[in-house]
């Protein structure tokens, strides 16, 4: 059965985009249910596809040249990822895992060059896609280079906030199951370092965390220590 163009009509990566081009890069889609916990790819792994997450969450992260894993970034729903293509690779440069369960649509590909030929607004939009996160990878790597420990995880979590906040009364709620290891890593410090920050930020009425989730209760007051 066709897939039903409203499934990506919403999303930011389509924008602009006609709707016989739309059903074209739907007829080509191989949706996939991921269970939670399996790996779409793995680091160095030829990239054969690219694709889109529907639903879920995703973890990217990368291993470093010492055997060190860092978690890159978290994949939300709308975004296009795997598109090893895009950065004339011709493997995977992280491993994508479902933190949830999540439905993907993938292309080979050997569809890519044929894609952004005929539809040059997804192009475009990748393209913007592409730079927002090399602007964001950037961002990070001065502040692994010139910020104290407190202020690379205050930009994390504003970071994760923008991402994938949800408010709930005055709060903000990071709709990640985001750990503090997972934090550790995205700043390249300590878990004992991050846990200690969180406990305190907590006693301040900043944050509340638990397993897997963290609660943004003053969200001024963690821009400010992120500045």
């Amino acid at each position: 059965m066709p897939l039903d163009r409203s499934l990506i009509r919403s999303f930011a990566l389509f924008e602009a985009i006609p709707s016989e081009a739309l059903d074209d890069i739907l007829a080509r889609a191989q949706p996939r249910r991921i269970a939670k916990g399996s790996v779409v790819f793995h680091q160095g792994q030829t990239a054969d596809e690219f694709y889109v997450l529907v639903n879920g969450k995703l973890r990217v992260t990368q291993i470093s040249p010492a055997g060190e894993q860092l978690v890159v970034r978290f994949v939300t729903p709308g975004e296009i990822f795997g598109v090893a293509m895009a950065l004339d690779r011709l493997d995977y440069p992280g491993s994508a895992e479902a933190v949830v369960e999540c439905l993907v649509l993938a292309w080979p590909s050997s569809y890519w060059p044929d894609l952004v030929a005929k539809v040059p607004q997804f192009a475009l939009n990748t393209l913007q896609t592409v730079g927002r996160r090399l602007q964001e990878a950037h961002t990070r790597l001065r502040e692994m280079a010139t910020q104290e420990v407190e202020r690379r995880v205050a930009h994390t979590l504003l970071r994760l906030m923008s991402q994938a906040g949800r408010p709930a009364g005055d709060k903000v709620v990071i709709d990640l199951p985001v750990t503090r290891q997972d934090i550790a890593q995205m700043t390249g410090t300590t878990l004992h370092s991050v846990s200690r920050i969180l406990s305190s930020w907590e006693k301040l009425g900043l944050v509340e965390s638990g397993r897997r989730k963290i609660t943004v209760i003053d969200a001024p007051g963690l821009s400010r220590l992120a500045e």
